[in-house]
């Protein structure tokens, strides 16, 4: 990883106009960067899985795995992107680390996504911030009552989210937007712990039928009820699970916020908000004041 010490240019925050190289060190004072220097680095699955059970809170698991190099390919894809920046963004650092989940350490509803875009997540250092995917589905969260602002440009832009948090089954971006299965399965340490830090939720929007697949079968994994066979993903499918507590959590799927599915009409923001009041329940339009944002207590130390 780039050190402020090595010959990495440093180019100026697009918010703070601190300077940083690319990718970002831990600790180096990037908006909202939940890991300290001396954070412990997970490189391989077993770690990551150890690492990731010895957590006591979400804001401590986003630390840890906004610094993982457990998967060889996604590190040197996710740092080369960070060092040869697309032209548009050649003036600014990349964060070009595992993107950490985003949102409220207290939700009722998690949206899960797939992994960090090159130049939107593994920009910015937050999820679905920095790309048109994030632009629709801040916007609906926005209508919802769950995003204190309708729009995000990166992380520190004062974004808060309440009642929801944002999850990916893969922290880094990845070649071609296709993780391999062994990636996926390394990074599901840090995805299973992160529901088990969540006792509340009780609904989930899975965005797309990766997203879909990938929340069954960790409910699986963790020993939730999960229907049989299988559902089968859908815009707007339902599936009733059962954690072991006995609390019921409602996976809804969405049509992914992706381009390819936006611009040819596919997902409408009708279709997004209903899949999201749907997932919801009873908490969608519950409204969120600035006052309110302002005062939720941060997801990271």
């Amino acid at each position: 990883m780039a050190t402020p010490e090595s010959d990495t240019p440093l180019l100026p925050h697009p918010l703070t106009g601190q300077s940083f190289p690319s990718p970002v060190p831990p600790g180096a004072g990037w908006p909202e960067d939940p890991a300290s220097p001396d954070t412990p680095v997970g490189h391989d699955a077993a770690a990551v899985r150890a690492l990731a059970d010895g957590t006591s809170g979400v804001g401590e698991l986003n630390a840890l795995c906004s610094v993982c190099r457990a998967c060889e390919r996604l590190v040197e894809w996710r740092e080369s992107v960070a060092e040869h920046k697309r032209a548009s963004f050649a003036g600014e650092p990349y964060w070009g680390r595992p993107v950490p989940s985003y949102g409220d350490p207290n939700a009722r509803l998690v949206i899960v996504g797939l992994a960090p875009a090159a130049n939107g997540g593994n920009r910015t250092g937050r999820m679905f911030t920095g790309d048109r995917a994030g632009d629709w589905l801040y916007a609906a969260l926005y209508r919802a009552g769950f995003a204190a602002h309708e729009t995000v440009t990166t992380a520190g832009d004062g974004q808060r989210l309440r009642g929801v948090r944002m999850i990916a089954p893969v922290r880094c971006a990845p070649p071609a937007n296709k993780p391999l299965p062994a990636e996926k399965a390394a990074c599901s340490g840090w995805f299973d712990r992160e529901f088990t830090l969540l006792p509340d939720v009780e609904g989930i929007m899975a965005l797309g039928g990766i997203a879909w697949q990938t929340t069954l079968a960790a409910a699986v994994r963790m020993g939730w009820e999960v229907p049989k066979p299988r559902p089968k993903f859908g815009h707007g499918a339902v599936a009733e699970l059962l954690r072991p507590d006995g609390q019921p959590v409602r996976l809804v799927g969405c049509y992914h916020v992706s381009q390819q599915n936006t611009f040819t009409g596919r997902l409408t923001e009708p279709m997004l908000d209903q899949a999201l009041a749907l997932a919801a329940g009873e908490t969608y339009g519950s409204g969120l004041s600035d006052n309110a944002a302002e005062s939720d207590e941060p997801d990271h130390p």
